[in-house]
């Protein structure tokens, strides 16, 4: 399958974790892809990876995806280098694990700027200058719809990507550009492992709910490909059946 093939794909977070395991599911499908990340060393390391996996041409750029000249700057370069984008992953995230009235306003600036603003500021370049058959996918988390103590900010950051997801859908229809939204549930990621309530026992996850990058990969270039074209606004959950759960 080649479902990319003279397609351009920004991913934030790209060098590692997820972000990296949909780069090179893209990769392998002929995309050329554009890392957005903090970590140049990593970001290196995920460019002979992504074109050990296929990729025709890549690019790599810090991007601190708070920061509105960053994200203009990755996707005007993106432009000038392959002549366009076709897809933008908004995967990159932070976690701030605190009892809420031990949260700062500090705290959720951090958690709403990265988390939730840097997919507006991702979405709101899309909408400039993207062209019409353009794909969004928006990594939200189960957080959005159950929780667990100590994610306040988190939680509501991620839940607002669904809201943001909705609206931006609707207008974004009527410029032929699709955005959707994909809910992990335990991933196999630095993330999960050092999240403090698994540590404490606070939240405990079977082995059986534990998914790999891939698996949420998976979903991500599902929703960017031609195969999910008449998929506008969904909320789709891949975790394993977790929340099914009584």
């Amino acid at each position: 399958m080649a479902r990319f093939i003279d397609q351009v794909a920004i991913i934030t977070g790209g060098a590692s974790g997820i972000g990296l395991a949909t780069g090179l599911l893209l990769a392998s499908e002929g995309a050329r892809i554009v890392v957005a990340d903090l970590d140049p060393s990593k970001m290196k390391e995920a460019e002979a990876s992504l074109k050990k996996a296929g990729a025709p041409d890549t690019w790599s750029q810090i991007c601190d995806v708070s920061k509105q000249e960053h994200v203009e700057s990755i996707v005007s370069g993106a432009i000038e280098r392959f002549g366009r984008v076709d897809v933008i992953v908004n995967n990159a995230g932070v976690m701030t694990f605190k009892p809420l009235e031990e949260h700062t306003l500090e705290d959720w600036t951090r958690v709403l700027s990265i988390d939730l603003l840097g997919a507006f500021l991702f979405l709101k370049q899309a909408f400039l200058k993207m062209k019409p058959g353009g794909a969004i996918v928006n990594v939200s988390s189960v957080h959005a719809v159950e929780t667990t103590p100590n994610v306040s900010s988190y939680a509501a950051a991620k839940a607002a990507i669904l809201s943001l997801t909705r609206s931006a859908a609707i207008e974004g229809k009527a410029r032929g550009l699709r955005v959707n939204a994909v809910l992990p549930g335990a991933i196999d990621t630095p993330m999960l492992w050092e999240n403090p309530n698994i540590k404490a026992g606070l939240e405990v996850i079977k082995q059986s709910d534990v998914g790999q990058p891939v698996d949420i990969a998976n979903a991500i270039a599902f929703l960017a490909s031609k195969e999910a074209e008449f998929v506008q606004g969904t909320s789709f959950r891949v975790d394993g059946g977790r929340l099914a759960q009584l």
